[in-house]
């Protein structure tokens, strides 16, 4: 055979074998047989006991493979039983990843040398957590891992699916955007000539959620995902010597990582598609470690409000305290109004009653849609003369009725049981960080002003903004024109001034009626069909204690006062300034 023919055959049978190779992976690929990639996943753990029982129970949970996942863990200095709760879950879940590498050191003084506290971020604090990462990221190589997350331990996560979702952003470094209790996040939008964090309208926009997206900004930290797979990734470094150009404070993991990336070529991104998670905002001196279970606290209230609460693994359900004790808060009795066709909201509101410890009688609400005209004429109830609802120009929605004479029912129980002060809360609102702690000096400060008061404002609407201070004040404010009646704190002698007008019979929406009885409506007409207008002594809150659970055009916003039917006209304009049918008991 000739050496042309030979080599004629090679060729045809090297690229039959090419286009079964081709052929090959085309089906592999098709079929979604390829394994997920390779992930380490980094942890540092220090006085974290609140929050571990939580974090560890979601990497346990997490929707992956665990046979792909690789585990290193340091854990030191604590004063809590953070090693305890480490050791039991890696007594429990160890044997099933694919590597684990733990240091739990038990024997480690509470204090560094150089630390004056446990939250004392000093410079022998620095060297070590840039130490620990640089040998976590170096073992990450070593092994071959396709990615390492680094995860912070007090970085509680909404989704099962959170990791599987951040890989498929493919993104070289990537960050699920954490939300806290105020405006702090794993991220920053800008970075100034010295390195630290610019403030930025960008960053408003993203962290309100204004855009959706991946975005590239200058530094993500505390859940961090890295793509080692990039040959840039070579670069990446928590060490300011081993930077390329060395630049920016000579001690910080984060801004040396985040610098490592820029000079590597690596961006990185933060994504706020989806509610990722939470993170509570780092302690600063004077603050203390026992303040991390108030954080854990508000954490989980916020997370209830889209998602079930989070769970906790058996193993490690002992170390989880119990409920507070509950208490009416210093109050003679506390009602929750709700609708009993809503569960999930009256779930939520007795979860977190749970949560804070409080004492509340459940009162359902008057459900608007079991209501009609004749239902009404039977109680009395007619619309105020010349009442035209102030913003959509209708008259009253049954569920606006439903909602008056929920509140109706709840002042008229107070003070057939001699309750003196009480709080009414609806169920669609959530409670502002440190709500009982908030609430004890708000009413404290009550108590030294000697304040002669009916009501107070824990929630609303507020219509104006130069509303002002009351003397001698630093948490109280005169309300001007006001919506809504999320919560409020309520007096018998309130409750009896708004009785005494006989509401019913002369009916507005309730928070068209409280600001009437305060003196502070703008239509003096209808004002001047209640002989009590301008009664009521009332004040809120400054800042406030509850806000809605939505806002109207958020995704999930219900309203079950204004989606609903409005009253026939023979209910309205019955009532005039020289009298009103007297509402039925």
């Amino acid at each position: 055979m000739s050496q042309l023919v030979v080599v004629v055959m090679l060729v045809a049978l090297a690229s039959r074998i090419s286009s079964e190779d081709e052929h090959q992976h085309q089906r592999i690929s098709s079929e979604d047989e390829l394994k997920p990639p390779t992930v380490m996943i980094v942890m540092l753990v220090r006085n974290k006991e609140p929050y571990l029982p939580y974090t560890l129970t979601q990497l346990s949970e997490l929707d992956y493979p665990k046979e792909r996942l690789a585990l290193w863990i340091h854990s030191d200095h604590n004063e809590d039983r953070s090693a305890e709760l480490l050791a039991a879950w890696l007594a429990e879940y160890r044997s099933l990843y694919r590597s684990v590498h733990a240091v739990l050191n038990t024997t480690s003084p509470p204090l560094r040398p150089d630390e004056s506290s446990a939250i004392d971020m000093s410079e022998g604090r620095y060297r070590d957590v840039i130490k620990l990462k640089e040998d976590a990221l170096a073992a990450a190589r070593r092994i071959w891992a396709d990615f390492v997350w680094f995860l912070d331990a007090d970085v509680i996560l909404h989704e099962a699916a959170v990791l599987r979702q951040l890989i498929e952003m493919r993104k070289p470094v990537v960050a699920p955007m954490l939300r806290t209790h105020g405006a702090y996040s794993n991220f920053w939008a800008g970075m100034d000539d010295n390195f630290y964090y610019r403030r930025t309208e960008e960053y408003g926009q993203i962290y309100g959620s204004k855009k959706r997206g991946c975005f590239s900004v200058p530094m993500v930290h505390s859940c961090v995902l890295v793509n080692l797979l990039s040959t840039r990734s070579d670069g990446l470094t928590f060490v300011r010597e081993k930077l390329p150009a060395p630049i920016g404070p000579t001690s910080d993991d984060v801004i040396t990582f985040a610098l490592s990336a820029r000079q590597a070529g690596m961006e990185m991104h933060v994504c706020n598609q989806r509610d990722f998670g939470q993170m509570p905002i780092p302690l600063r001196s004077p603050e203390v470690l026992g303040k991390e279970w108030l954080n854990i606290v508000n954490i989980k209230l916020e997370m209830m409000v889209d998602h079930p609460p989070p769970p906790v693994a058996s193993v490690l359900r002992p170390f989880v305290p119990d409920p507070p004790e509950k208490t009416k808060l210093g109050f003679d009795h506390i009602y929750m109004i709700g609708l009993a066709r809503r569960p999930d909201r009256r779930r939520r509101m007795l979860l977190a009653f749970d949560e804070l410890g409080i004492d509340a009688e459940t009162v359902d609400a008057v459900d608007g849609r079991q209501l009609n005209d004749s239902a009404l004429a039977e109680l009395g109830v007619a619309m105020l003369r010349d009442y035209r609802d102030p913003i959509n120009d209708r008259r009253l929605t049954f569920g606006e009725i439903g909602c008056f004479l929920s509140h109706h029912r709840v002042w008229s129980d107070m003070v057939e049981h001699g309750h003196e002060r009480v709080i009414v809360f609806e169920d669609d609102l959530r409670f502002a960080s440190y709500f009982n702690y908030r609430l004890e000096r708000l009413m404290a400060e009550v108590d030294a002003l000697n304040l002669d008061w009916d009501l107070i404002y824990l929630g609303r609407k507020i219509m104006r903004t130069d509303e002002e201070w009351v003397a001698g004040a630093q948490r109280l404010v005169h309300p001007s024109y006001t919506y809504w009646t999320l919560a409020y704190a309520l007096t018998r002698r309130g409750a009896e001034k708004l009785l005494k007008e006989e509401p019913l019979g002369k009916m507005i929406a309730v928070d068209e009626y409280l600001p009437i009885m305060f003196g502070q409506h703008p239509n003096t007409g209808w004002a001047a069909q209640f002989s009590g207008a301008g009664s009521l002594l009332a004040y809120s809150a400054s800042p406030l204690l509850v806000t809605p659970i939505k806002y109207t055009g958020e995704p999930g916003y219900v309203s079950d006062t204004e989606d609903a039917g409005t009253i026939g006209a023979e209910l309205e304009g019955t009532c005039s300034v020289d009298g009103c049918p007297t509402p039925a008991n």
